[in-house]
């Protein structure tokens, strides 16, 4: 009565408490956090000394008579890091000057030194690495430097960068032509605003290279343009039209991602009865073909595993279902229905394409940071810088050392390529 009647007045009714469901937990031993009992354990190995560094040991506390040699000493063994000095300011010299034998005029200039500016090359390697690896805002890395007794500007940081990608392009062009030439590349994309207009960034993954591209097109183009017309190797990707269309006109293979299919798979079974036995038909598939495939059987076995694959897959396809969302599912299955299996009779394919998502994930959360990109310029940093980094961490190189010994390279290209020597009229 009291419930009906606070309908209509003021009248504040306690809700009926519910019974909390009392869990029966086996309390006979104690639980403590961490690993199991008699799980080994790990020590941080010990490192050797590089410096050796002992107190004063000259007379006694007591009396102030000198000391002899200590009779005893422990060594204390201890990991620091450097405290932030100033920054160094280098004058680098350039000399010039004419060959009394030959007269030509020779320069000399040291390969540390920049082309232009009054940057450093580690101030232009540790701006890149605290953008790029640390994931560092421009304001933040300011704070960084100055630290060191450094006192540099967001918009300066910027600039540096956009240096560093001039610079350093002609390596990102390599890599662009590596990915050419191989035979099997991972793609994927995801959305990017520029200057509040919607772009795409774009990876191609081979086993050596990631190459980055942003672009304003989703289209078959960006392909033709990145692999080239004629490309006729493997494209694995989650099954965009443009994939199938630059295919068709490419004569490339095409393998669907299996990730996407199977997780799609199970959620509808989660949800539709009759999309049980469809996603258990598709776990079952890709687990044979997965255990088959762990041998590496010849071509002929490879070929009539995919018959066989093929045969299963197309009876789960043509059975009747009524959900609307399912039938869906099912189209999207028959659409791609030769391109689940290229992995099979294709050796060092791989059925998924995690190796593309992966590697995108790095860009996605630097796009959560700066949220947009404003121009061109930032375009190219984007580009540029992160695909040389992939790689190299790809390959398992130093960034740090990589950076330092391409900025000497492409500096000494630069002066190459000086037409006239400088103070030469």
């Amino acid at each position: 009565m009291k419930r009906r009647l606070a309908l209509y007045e003021s009248v504040k009714v306690p809700l009926p408490r519910t019974r909390r469901r009392v869990v029966s937990r086996d309390t006979s031993e104690k639980r403590f956090p961490g690993k199991p009992k008699r799980s080994p354990g790990r020590t941080r190995p010990k490192p050797e000394p590089n410096v050796v560094i002992a107190p004063e040991w000259e007379s006694c506390e007591k009396c102030g008579a000198l000391l002899p040699p200590p009779e005893v000493v422990d060594h204390h063994i201890v990991e620091e890091i450097s405290n932030p000095s100033p920054g160094e300011v280098i004058d680098y010299l350039e000399l010039g000057g004419k060959c009394t034998a030959c007269g030509t005029y020779n320069v000399a200039v040291h390969p540390d030194c920049p082309p232009v500016g009054r940057f450093g090359k580690n101030v232009y390697v540790q701006t890149t690495l605290h953008k790029f690896e640390e994931r560092l805002p421009l304001a933040r890395i300011g704070s960084v430097f100055e630290r060191s007794g450094l006192k540099i500007s967001a918009p300066t940081e910027l600039e540096l960068l956009w240096r560093m990608s001039n610079w350093l392009r002609p390596k990102y062009e390599e890599i662009l032509s590596s990915v050419r030439s191989s035979r099997v590349v991972y793609t994927d994309q995801t959305g990017i605003k520029v200057d509040g207009t919607d772009f795409w960034i774009w990876d191609f993954v081979t086993e050596l290279e990631t190459l980055f591209v942003i672009r304003k097109r989703k289209s078959q183009k960006v392909l033709e343009e990145i692999l080239g017309k004629d490309w006729d190797g493997t494209l694995v990707g989650d099954g965009l039209r443009s994939h199938h269309s630059y295919a068709r006109k490419s004569g490339a293979k095409i393998q669907r991602c299996w990730a996407h299919l199977l997780r799609e798979a199970k959620e509808l079974g989660e949800k539709y009865e009759e999309a049980r036995a469809l996603s258990e038909g598709l776990h079952r598939i890709f687990d044979r073909l997965k255990k088959a495939l762990e041998d590496d059987p010849p071509p002929e076995e490879r070929a009539k595993l995919a018959r066989t694959a093929m045969r299963a897959m197309r009876r789960l396809i043509n059975k009747r279902y009524k959900s609307s969302r399912v039938r869906k599912f099912v189209e999207k299955m028959r659409r791609g229905y030769p391109f689940w299996f290229t992995f099979v009779t294709v050796p060092g394919v791989e059925p998924t394409n995690n190796r593309a998502e992966r590697a995108l994930r790095e860009l996605v959360v630097q796009r959560k940071i700066i949220g947009t990109l404003r121009n061109e310029k930032g375009m190219q940093i984007y580009e540029t810088l992160p695909t040389l980094l992939a790689t190299w961490k790809q390959q398992g190189l130093s960034l740090q050392e990589e950076l330092s010994n391409a900025l000497t390279e492409a500096w000494q290209n630069m002066r190459e390529k000086r037409e006239k020597p400088r103070g030469v009229a």
